[in-house]
């Protein structure tokens, strides 16, 4: 798992302009909400990597490759983490939470179980 540090592609009166993602095949861009103190996940893929993207609230990720510690990294609003292929993941919700989850391989639609694998021993 990595947080990855977003920059400004442009800012002016009008606003700003943040590129999430550059140069990524995205296969599915899923819009999840979670509420405070519900855990999602304890599992893994064997294809798939994850970007997520706080929208709003606050959450916790949980990550561990194999033969390695767990990780935690606490996310607000605007930050970006990426989970990749056979890295266990977690996430706990802080605050009531919305978040984007950009993906790359089979997670969307009716693929969304197919490259999923639970843990037996949960991460949180």
């Amino acid at each position: 798992m990595q947080k990855i540090k977003l920059k400004y592609n442009h800012k002016d009166n009008r606003g700003y302009i943040k590129d999430l993602l550059e140069n990524k095949k995205i296969n599915s861009i899923t819009l999840i909400s979670q509420k405070r103190g519900k855990i999602r996940g304890n599992h893994f893929h064997k294809k798939t990597i994850q970007w997520n993207y706080l929208l709003s609230g606050k959450i916790i990720i949980y990550a561990k490759k194999k033969g390695q510690g767990v990780k935690k990294k606490i996310l607000n609003k605007g930050d970006l983490v990426v989970t990749l292929k056979n890295e266990s993941h977690a996430i706990k919700a802080l605050k009531n939470s919305e978040f984007l989850v950009f993906t790359q391989g089979p997670r969307g639609g009716k693929e969304y179980e197919t490259d999923t694998f639970r843990l037996k021993k949960p991460l949180v």
